[in-house]
């Protein structure tokens, strides 16, 4: 899948969980791990821990098969590496805490 269309598969697949507040921020141009960072926010750390997984699952059903996922066990932040994409889903606490939106639009 290209980059563009994963990107839409991603933010669908979110928007399926009930993820809110997704942001797609472009980071091509300020880092070399990837093109795309998305973000969005789940309602619990079981919602968090869900949405994650289901990224993963579904990008493999597609043939995109993750690097690696990291944070699984706690469900606060959840990361799913797409090599071009680099998804975070975090608990509201977690997302004003980091304030990785601001961080990256800098």
């Amino acid at each position: 899948m290209q980059t563009e269309q994963l990107k839409a598969f991603v933010i669908e697949k979110l928007e399926d969980m009930k993820g809110r507040d997704i942001i797609a921020l472009n980071i091509s141009d300020k880092a070399s791990f990837a093109d795309y960072m998305i973000i969005c926010s789940g309602n619990s750390n079981r919602h968090v821990k869900s949405i994650a997984q289901s990224v993963a699952m579904e990008c493999r059903a597609q043939g995109t098969e993750p690097r690696g996922m990291e944070g699984n066990d706690v469900g606060e932040w959840a990361l799913v590496d797409l090599a071009d994409i680099i998804v975070h889903v975090m608990t509201d606490e977690q997302r004003d805490k980091y304030n990785l939106e601001q961080l990256w639009a800098e």
